[in-house]
């Protein structure tokens, strides 16, 4: 049998119906989690990150030993504690230096997780730059066909879009559209790693730049686009990946009924996106048709008429206040 919680009090009730399935889910929140050994340039790492995800973000300060890859059930227990589908956990020890865990959860389970060892990084402050708005939504741009055809770098920009997406919005003013991350990979996907050895995965380049638009000097009233970069910059290296379970996957991606379109009768897509409809009209009778009034279907001039025979008309010319064109009639 099921164990049913009941809410004590009204503030247990609404936190309870916050916690519970909607057909629109909130906002994910994210947890940035510390391990036993995690040196000052992860927590610099992990706090650039978090900066473009506030509010919907939660920073441990402790440190917590964890190994995500042989037991996930603290990170599963901090997920649901804290109600966030999203964490990011800093390690560093002498096998794997200065790494960054990210996990994904479905239901406060693991859904999956990859590491990226940081290469290079420089912070924030080392640009110089403002600072960041909250709850500024990032455009993204993912350079190089690996992101489409490789599983690792598939999951990796799926977990980025996921991560910095916030909230879900239907209308946004150009104005808010500030800052773009691009990420940036060579190669073509057709690297194997099956293997289990992913050194020799190309490492992805992450920069974050800020949109400035300037009045354009040709007559084009598009504005011109210049890009700064503010920071961070990072080059990852893939390392440990622990894909999703198909089932689970699914489960996760399974769009309620109340949210699927409904097919519309006759009304199809194209290849090239174009709305396609089929329209049945009744029967027509061309017998009714008005065509006097057509402007191609009028009567000929007087010389036509003549070439046929008919020579008993002649011209009256109606003055240009009342209609300004001619008109034959026929003599009597």
């Amino acid at each position: 049998m099921m164990r049913i919680v009941k809410p004590k009090n009204a503030r247990s009730k609404r936190a309870m119906d916050n916690r519970a399935s909607k057909v629109i889910e909130n906002t994910k929140k994210a947890l940035t989690v510390r391990g036993s050994t995690c040196g000052i340039l992860v927590q610099n790492a992990m706090a650039d990150i978090a900066a473009y995800k506030q509010p919907d973000i939660k920073k441990f300060q402790k440190k917590n030993e964890i190994h995500p890859f042989e037991d996930v059930s603290s990170l599963e227990f901090f997920s649901q504690k804290n109600d966030a589908s999203l964490i990011i956990f800093g390690s560093n020890s002498k096998k794997r230096p200065n790494t960054l865990t990210w996990l994904r959860t479905f239901n406060y389970q693991v859904l999956d997780m990859f590491e990226l060892k940081i290469l290079n990084y420089k912070t924030m402050s080392d640009f110089k730059t403002l600072a960041i708005n909250v709850g500024m939504k990032p455009m993204f741009s993912f350079v190089g066909p690996i992101f489409d055809s490789h599983p690792h770098y598939q999951m990796v920009k799926s977990m980025f879009l996921d991560f910095f997406r916030g909230e879900q919005i239907s209308m946004l003013d150009l104005a808010g559209l500030q800052y773009i991350i691009s990420v940036t990979a060579s190669g073509d996907g057709n690297i194997s790693v099956y293997s289990g050895d992913t050194s020799n995965l190309p490492p992805i380049n992450f920069r974050v730049y800020r949109i400035k638009t300037y009045k354009s000097t040709t007559q084009n009233k598009v504005p011109r686009v210049e890009l700064e970069e503010i920071g961070p910059r990072f080059d990852f290296q893939v390392g440990r990946v622990r894909e999703a379970d198909p089932d689970m996957q699914k489960q996760a991606m399974r769009i309620p009924k109340e949210l699927q379109p409904k097919a519309k009768k006759n009304v199809e897509t194209d290849l090239l996106g174009d709305k396609v409809a089929t329209i049945h009209v009744g029967k027509q009778d061309l017998m009714k048709m008005q065509t006097r009034k057509m402007k191609g279907l009028k009567k000929q001039r007087k010389e036509e008429f003549e070439e046929q025979g008919n020579d008993e008309f002649e011209d009256i010319i109606v003055s240009d206040e009342e209609q300004p064109r001619k008109r034959k009639r026929q003599i009597d």
